[in-house]
């Protein structure tokens, strides 16, 4: 019998999209082996020369002008991919995007990002019969992901299929199965043993994580985050960012042995479980990751729009700050008076009902016809283990 296959497209416009898809990919491999799944980053796949220069641009533009970013957003928060832009997008893509369909002739196609989203709209207009599931990576759902040729969304939250259907999406059509996460990150692991394993020392340990954006902390903010290196490790991640990775390491205030500068890194999971704070920008798949762990988060330096709302939705749930020298100090108070307490803390929101990060991939599978492999069922029950819905809040 002919295995199902899944087509999934993506952006490379941050990592957040691309990640997505890669974890939606990889939960249903390990759920169901006999359904086989490609990751594709249309625009990189099909124009792997100028691609690098758009993501380079957007990067800067947001890195640098991130209240036109917040603008641009903001002004077409409403509105779906205008005709024009859909044609567009159509003559760039529609020939080479016919071709790939047609060689791995998939069974479903799901977009995490709303270009190929709007690609594939196209062609199932002009006659494509294959099923489009558009999913959603972020807390909020800007205007541009909505298409009427989308036979199904999956989102994040309740609040965001509500965003969908006032936008006159069928609510049949909206299924709420989180944001995806790879299955590394369904269980947590030893503290303890994860910091051995790693080469850190057993002591609170904040994760800060960077990567291509920089970070943008003021000295305000930095100078409490280095006040109590003697008592608290931190753990830059700077992802590919090799520059600001050596700059780092030259300076000589992160000189100390409870400062470790790290590049990229394929351990995120092991990391998050080895800590007990994570600063990070709020972008959805850290965020969701975060939330996976169970671990408290602040925020720092959103960008305006998908990240704001994304900040917003943790901070009200009760899961995260947004970052400030008085919160840093209070947190770091926190790790050193009130360890044990954080950490009994930390499990409780493990163990919210909400918490069932495979769900997305176990989502796909039903509504493919297919179930998860037998073999996959003990890793699910962990996963589900004294789920509660009382609610937890990160402050003391």
């Amino acid at each position: 019998m002919r295995k199902k296959r899944v087509l999934l497209f993506s952006e490379g416009f941050g990592t957040g999209h691309t990640g997505a898809a890669y974890a939606l990919a990889e939960g249903i491999r390990l759920l169901n082996p006999d359904v086989q799944c490609r990751v594709i980053e249309l625009g990189r796949f099909l124009n792997p020369t100028v691609a690098p220069w758009i993501l380079s641009a957007y990067r800067k533009t947001v890195s640098s002008q991130p209240k036109l970013v917040g603008m641009m957003y903001k002004t077409q928060y409403h509105k779906s991919l205008n005709r024009l832009t859909r044609a567009a997008l159509h003559r760039i893509f529609y020939t080479h995007a016919q071709k790939v369909i047609e060689q791995l002739k998939p069974d479903l196609i799901i977009c995490s990002h709303p270009i190929p989203a709007a690609v594939i709209s196209r062609l199932k207009q002009q006659g494509l019969d294959v099923p489009l599931y558009t999913l959603i990576t972020d807390y909020d759902a800007h205007g541009s992901w909505v298409n009427p040729e989308a036979d199904r969304y999956l989102v994040s939250t309740s609040r965001v299929k509500s965003i969908l259907t006032g936008r006159g999406v069928p609510p049949e059509l909206v299924t709420v199965t989180g944001i995806p996460v790879h299955p590394k990150f369904w269980e947590r692991s030893s503290k303890q043993q994860l910091r051995k394993e790693l080469g850190l020392a057993d002591i609170p340990t904040v994760l800060i994580m960077g990567g291509g954006w920089g970070l943008m902390f003021g000295k305000d903010v930095m100078d409490s985050l280095t006040a109590r290196m003697d008592d608290i490790q931190l753990v830059f991640c700077m992802g590919s960012n090799d520059k600001l990775v050596a700059k780092m390491r030259a300076t000589p205030l992160l000189n100390h042995p409870n400062v470790k500068i790290l590049g990229y890194s394929s351990e995120i999971n092991k990391l998050m479980d080895a800590s007990d704070l994570l600063i990070t920008k709020p972008g959805g798949m850290t965020c969701t990751e975060g939330q996976a762990k169970g671990i408290p988060m602040l925020f720092y330096s959103a960008i305006p729009g998908q990240e704001e709302k994304n900040a917003q939705y943790f901070v009200e749930l009760g899961l995260a700050e947004v970052l400030n020298s008085d919160v840093v100090d209070r947190w770091f108070s926190l790790l050193l008076r009130e360890y044990a307490g954080l950490e009994e803390q930390r499990k409780r929101r493990l163990a919210l009902e909400r918490q069932q990060p495979h769900n997305c991939a176990s989502t796909v599978l039903q509504l493919l016809g297919k179930s998860a492999d037998e073999s996959a069922e003990p890793r699910i029950a962990r996963a589900q283990q004294a789920r509660t819905e009382e609610p937890v809040y990160v402050t003391p």
